[in-house]
C-alpha cells in the first residue's frame, strides 16, 4: 500500500518537530524543511506528496516556494500555513494553485482531515492523468469476442461513442463487462481526453452518496471541515459511470433525476448552481422493470436513464467466444507472471465449452488466473481447472455431466483418472474416505488408485 511523503516547511524548529512525529503517528512519511531553498531541493530530491508550507519563511517567502513548486510538478497538493488570515491572502495563494490554507494556531485534527482530503483529490488527479495515458498508449478497451451477439454489440457500442447521447444504461449479468462497455464508449467517443470517473452505487452509503456525487460545502454536516467537490464537477466534460445502479436509494434516485433534467445542482449546503456536461452511463444486474413494480426503482429515472439501453448477454449464450476469451486471458497473464503457455488442450477446452459459467467473464478470468499461476505446463490442461467446473461441465444437447465427447485425437485415461483423484483429494482436504465418495468409489478401490498414482506410499 503506497505511504504518502509529506513534507512540512516552517523556520520554527519546535514546530516542525511537533507535526513530524504527529503525522508519522498517522502513518505518513515526513521531511522537514526550514527556509525555501531547503524546501525546493527537497521538492526534487523527495518528490512529496504533499507540501505543508509557512507563508512567512526566511528569504525566500512562501507565495514564492508555492510558485516554484508548482512549476516543477503541479500536480503536488500545497497547503499554506499563515499567521494572516485575511482574504486577499488566501486568494493569492489558492491563485498560484494551493489546495488550501489553514491559520496559525491550527487545530492538529483540523489539519489531518485537510491533509487527506488534499491527498485524497491528488491521488484522484493521477488516477485520471494514468486512464488517460493508458487510453493514449494501448487505445480503448479490448472487446474479445467472434459471436454474433458481440459483433452487433460493436456496432452499437460505435454508434453510442459518435452519438452526444448524454444518457446509456448497460443491463447484464454480474460478470458480463459492464464496466467494460461504459469505458470502451467513453475512450471511443470525443470524451476520451477527460475524465473517466466510476462509482459503485451498492458500496457507498446512501448517506455519504449525495456528497460523493455533488459535493459539499465547508461546514455543511458535522465532518464538512473542507470543501468538496462532487464527482460530478469533477468529471465535466467526461464520463460517470454509475454502476450498480438498481441499488440506489429512492430517496437519492430524486435527486439525480433532478440533475438529470439539465446537468445542474448544487453542493450540500451551497446556493451557487453548477452546470456540467457530462455523460452518465449506469449499469446493473437487476430487473429494473421488476424493481419498479415492486416500488424499489423510479420509472420516471427508469426512462430518463434509458435513453440508450444496452443489454449484453451472458457466456453461456455466446459459447463460441469462451476459447478465444480464454486464449485472450492467457496472454495477459504470460505477460505479468512471466509464463510460458501457449495453448489449451482439447478436453480442457471442451470442459470449458461446456461450463455454463454463471459468474460470466469475470469467473472464466479467474479460472484462468489460477491455472497460470498453478500450472507449470506449456499447455492448461484438463486438470489445471477447478474440481466443480469439470463436474458441472454439461456437453450441449443435454448429456450428463459425466458424459464427455471424446476428442478426435483421443485422450490419456491415465491421466484423466490421476487427475481426478487429485482434485478429489484436494477438495475433501485429503480426508480419504470423502474422497472416494465423491468419486463413488470404495475405500480400497479408491486407496489403491492413491497408491497407484502415488498419493500414497
Amino acid at each position: 500500500m503506497k505511504r504518502n511523503k509529506l513534507l512540512i516547511v516552517d523556520d520554527e524548529h519546535l514546530i516542525r518537530w511537533s507535526l513530524e512525529q504527529n503525522l508519522k503517528k498517522q502513518g505518513y512519511e515526513v521531511v522537514t524543511a526550514g527556509d525555501g531553498e531547503d524546501a525546493l531541493r527537497l521538492v526534487r530530491e523527495e518528490q512529496p506528496d504533499l507540501v505543508l508550507l509557512d507563508m512567512q519563511l526566511p528569504g525566500m517567502s512562501g507565495i514564492d516556494v508555492l510558485e516554484k513548486v508548482k512549476e516543477h510538478d503541479e500536480d503536488i497538493a500545497v497547503i499554506m500555513v499563515t499567521a494572516n488570515s485575511g482574504l486577499d491572502t488566501a486568494v493569492n495563494a489558492m491563485r498560484l494553485g494551493a489546495y488550501d490554507y489553514i491559520s496559525k494556531p491550527f487545530n492538529l485534527d483540523e489539519l489531518s482531515i485537510i491533509i487527506k482530503k488534499a491527498l485524497e483529490t491528488s491521488d484522484l488527479k493521477q488516477e485520471v492523468v494514468r486512464l488517460r495515458t493508458e487510453t493514449k498508449k494501448d487505445g480503448v478497451p479490448n472487446i474479445v469476442g467472434e459471436s454474433r451477439q458481440v459483433a452487433y454489440l460493436m456496432e452499437v457500442l460505435e454508434k453510442v461513442a459518435k452519438s452526444e447521447a448524454s444518457t446509456v444504461l448497460v443491463q447484464g449479468e454480474s460478470g458480463t463487462g459492464k464496466e467494460l462497455v461504459a469505458k470502451w464508449i467513453h475512450y471511443s467517443s470525443n470524451r476520451a481526453e477527460k475524465p473517466f470517473i466510476a462509482i459503485n452505487c451498492a458500496a457507498v452509503p446512501a448517506t455519504l452518496l449525495e456528497s460523493e456525487l455533488f459535493g459539499h460545502e465547508k461546514g455543511a454536516f458535522t465532518d464538512a471541515k473542507v470543501t468538496k467537490k462532487g464527482l460530478f464537477e469533477l468529471a465535466d466534460g467526461g464520463t460517470v459511470f454509475l454502476d450498480e445502479i438498481g441499488d440506489m436509494e429512492m430517496g437519492m434516485q430524486a435527486k439525480l433525476l433532478r440533475f438529470l433534467e439539465d446537468r445542474s445542482f448544487r453542493r450540500i449546503g451551497g446556493g451557487r448552481v453548477f452546470s456540467v456536461d457530462v455523460r452518465i452511463i449506469s449499469a446493473t444486474n437487476k430487473d429494473l422493470q421488476r424493481s419498479i413494480e415492486e416500488k424499489t426503482f423510479r420509472n420516471d429515472l427508469y426512462y430518463r436513464l434509458q435513453v440508450i439501453p444496452i443489454f449484453l448477454p451472458s457466456l453461456r449464450e455466446r459459447r463460441e467466444d469462451i476459447i478465444p476469451l480464454a486464449t485472450h486471458f492467457i496472454a495477459n497473464y504470460n505477460r505479468e507472471f512471466n509464463k510460458k503457455v501457449v495453448g489449451i488442450a482439447s478436453m480442457a477446452e471442451r470442459v470449458m465449452v461446456d461450463y455454463n459459467w454463471p459468474g460470466n467473464i469475470r469467473e472464466l478470468k479467474n479460472v484462468i488466473e489460477r491455472a497460470i499461476i498453478l500450472g507449470n505446463d506449456e499447455t492448461l490442461l484438463l486438470e489445471h481447472l477447478p474440481l466443480e467446473i469439470v463436474a458441472k461441465a454439461t456437453p450441449q444437447g443435454g448429456a450428463p455431466a459425466s458424459s464427455f465427447r471424446l476428442p478426435a485425437e483421443g485422450i490419456d485415461i491415465e491421466e484423466v483418472e490421476k487427475e481426478l483423484i487429485r482434485q478429489a483429494l484436494e477438495i475433501s482436504e485429503w480426508n480419504q474416505s470423502k474422497a472416494a465418495k465423491k468419486l463413488s468409489l470404495g475405500i480400497d478401490a479408491f486407496r489403491y488408485r492413491m497408491k497407484k498414482f502415488g498419493y500414497l506410499k
